[in-house]
């Protein structure tokens, strides 16, 4: 930065004009503490947010100041305005509690991680004193972090941008304070959290072509761009510690920024682009369809995202690049930009994240291949300097490859359909003005119907149950689990107490159609006993039980807890000491349940398949993701996974075996 300002050169001259300009990098700012800070009002404090924000922003205006020109006297401001505030800050107000707007919540995330991040600039110039730092580390730890930690929340009833700037603020925290066990916090939470703010559950629903379906697209564009923002300032600072959280789920922020931002540009005239919704419904809400509510919403969080994808990475970014070129120019605290101004982020990301154009992109990557109704969809992360794709077929891994699509220049999509039964491998190369790039990874797409696990349960000890599908999908048995005589040969024998069945994790992570058959022989007719349970917690799950609250079977998946569950639901309670056959198919969007070889629901409407779980680690016979669930209680057999859809014949034919 301080090399690109020095040479003039844009645009991180023109960033740095709008930050010498802005009144909070003024050396006669005068800062204003409070003891207590409230955003909202619980009756007792008052609404006094401004005065933390504004002098936040002046905080680390000050602080590039010094940091870019070494001009010791910002310094000694930004010094001043934080020892102001760790020697008279004792509280974040705010109601805060159950059922509350959560405004002491979002002050304590949103002002916390930017204040962190400004001390964090500061720790290294000599004026400040040990003493004086340890009092801000002090308050941000004891004042801030308490808040932070205490709101992360155990069930998904909270929006995004809620969770997303308390772990925002727990990192940063975490960095300034040394505390490697806090920053450990914030990157657990970003990864395997239970709230709307970890990444699996911020990107709700990923379309074709890698657009990621964010969890406030439908609530409104104001809150759903914040929340962009926030991951981007996430995965900013992680980077900045060596912990690459940008490519992380295959980079799930890139496809976040991508939909979102795609969503907020117009195509031409005043018409917006279409974007591609799922319906989205939690505890609290239920969104049909993405919100037009404050459509166009100018932050300054783009550049940070589109220079680290593509200028670090080589990653194309389309959509992020068209919104950055929106924005324009980034501001900072009070004056974001030429249309807005506001405090949620620190700004000035076109000074600070602007990098050097890449010299040539990569090979195009992260190429998936998903089967339904006997067509694959493929999807792929682009290069920089593509300016179109091609799309290349096998029925040999390794190729040689027979070139089916090129020209592709939008969404980085293509759908292979009328093809035989049988395994395609596929590949993506890209053309760029240098010539064509080196291809993707290979994606695999299994078009026929073909067993995928198939457990026998004909062992005699040991705990090992083989898979005879040769695919190496061997069950363990744990707790109270034994070996009995079972419907065809041996069985396993489930006490309802300790035992299950533990399958390899990402059992199911390719599949999009499947079938899932066993004979089950239940002791019990207990509720919500699982005959499978595959997923990661208690928001990423699918699951087959022999009586759901209403004593019938039950199959149902979910990416965002019991309350958007996809779910089929039989009729008729399954009958105790006696051997049942139970089976789940799914074939595009139409999810059918059978029990003894008859369809005892369907359900058209299927929005999910197993791929969407992402990656799980916790897929098990007879136990359930929740704790207080029951264990399967009885005798299972014959338990079997496959890929595509078997027809209601073949169920029938299973069923009378």
């Amino acid at each position: 930065m301080s090399q690109k300002v020095a040479a003039q050169a844009s645009p991180w001259i023109d960033s740095w004009n709008i930050l010498i300009a802005n009144s909070h990098a003024s050396l006669s700012w005068t800062p204003n503490p409070q003891a207590v800070v409230s955003r909202g009002d619980d009756g007792t404090d008052s609404n006094n947010a401004g005065t933390l924000y504004n002098d936040i922003a002046a905080a680390y205006a000050c602080a590039l100041r010094w940091k870019i020109t070494g001009t010791t006297a910002y310094a000694d401001k930004a010094v001043q305005i934080m020892n102001a505030w760790s020697s008279t800050l004792t509280k974040i107000g705010g109601t805060t509690g159950a059922n509350s707007d959560y405004d002491g919540i979002l002050l304590a995330g949103i002002q916390g991680y930017q204040f962190a991040n400004a001390g964090e600039i500061m720790r290294t110039y000599s004026g400040w004193t040990a003493t004086d730092f340890a009092s801000f580390q002090s308050m941000m730890l004891n004042i801030f972090y308490p808040v932070n930690h205490g709101a992360l929340p155990g069930a998904l009833v909270v929006y995004s941008n809620w969770d997303l700037c308390c772990v925002a603020s727990i990192m940063a925290i975490g960095v300034l304070c040394d505390n490697q066990s806090v920053f450990d916090e914030a990157v657990t939470y970003f990864k395997t959290g239970l709230g709307n703010g970890a990444i699996a559950q911020t990107l709700y629903y990923l379309h074709p072509g890698y657009l990621g379906q964010t969890q406030e697209s439908g609530r409104d564009q104001g809150h759903d761009t914040l929340s962009i923002a926030h991951l981007g300032a996430i995965c900013q600072m992680a980077w900045n510690q060596s912990v690459d959280l940008f490519s992380y789920n295959n980079n799930s922020l890139l496809a976040a920024a991508e939909y979102v931002a795609k969503g907020n540009l117009i195509q031409s005239g005043t018409t917006y682009y279409t974007i591609p919704f799922a319906t989205y419904t939690n505890a609290s809400v239920t969104d049909t369809a993405f919100s037009t509510s404050a459509q166009g919403t100018i932050r300054p969080c783009w550049t940070l995202i589109y220079h680290h994808y593509v200028n670090l990475q080589g990653i194309a970014a389309p959509y992020t690049g068209k919104m950055m070129t929106v924005v324009g120019t980034e501001g900072g605290g009070g004056n974001y930009g030429p249309n807005t101004g506001g405090y949620d982020q620190l700004g000035y990301g076109t000074l600070t994240c602007t990098r050097d154009p890449i010299a040539s992109g990569v090979a195009p990557s992260g190429l998936t291949a998903f089967v339904s109704e006997g067509s694959v969809t493929l999807s792929w992360w682009g290069t920089a300097y593509a300016t179109s794709y091609n799309v290349q077929r096998s029925t040999t891994s390794g190729g040689s490859y027979t070139t089916i699509a090129t020209g592709i220049t939008d969404l980085l999509t293509y759908t292979d359909s009328g093809l035989a039964a049988g395994t395609y491998y596929y590949v993506v190369s890209a053309e760029t003005p240098t010539g064509e790039t080196a291809v993707s990874n290979e994606a695999a797409a299994v078009t026929a119907v073909q067993l995928q696990t198939y457990l026998t349960f004909d062992a005699s000890s040991g705990t090992a149950a083989a898979d005879s599908s040769g695919n190496g999908h061997a069950g363990t048995l744990v707790g109270g689990t034994s070996w009995v005589a079972g419907k065809t040969g041996n069985a396993v024998s489930l006490d309802g107490s300790t035992g299950y069945v533990s399958l390899p994790s990402d059992i199911v992570l390719g599949l999009a159609d499947f079938t899932i058959a066993a004979w089950v022989n239940c002791s019990t007719s207990r509720n919500w006993m699982r005959v499978f349970d595959f997923g990661s917690n208690v928001d990423h799950y699918m699951m087959l039980t022999t009586h759901s609250s209403s004593g019938v079977p039950r199959f149902a998946m979910t990416v965002n807890g019991s309350a958007g569950e996809k779910g089929i639901n039989g009729t008729t309670a399954l009958p105790t000491g006696e051997w049942t056959h139970i089976a789940v198919t799914l074939s595009g969007s139409l999810g059918t349940l059978y029990v003894n070889g008859s369809a005892v629901g369907t359900n058209t409407a299927m929005l999910l398949a197993p791929f969407r779980l992402g990656s799980t680690s916790q897929n098990w016979i007879g136990h359930s993701q929740y704790s207080t669930d029951p264990y399967f209680h009885g005798l299972i057999d014959e338990f079997r996974i496959y890929y595509n859809a078997l027809t209601a014949d073949q169920i029938a034919t299973l069923a009378a075996a």
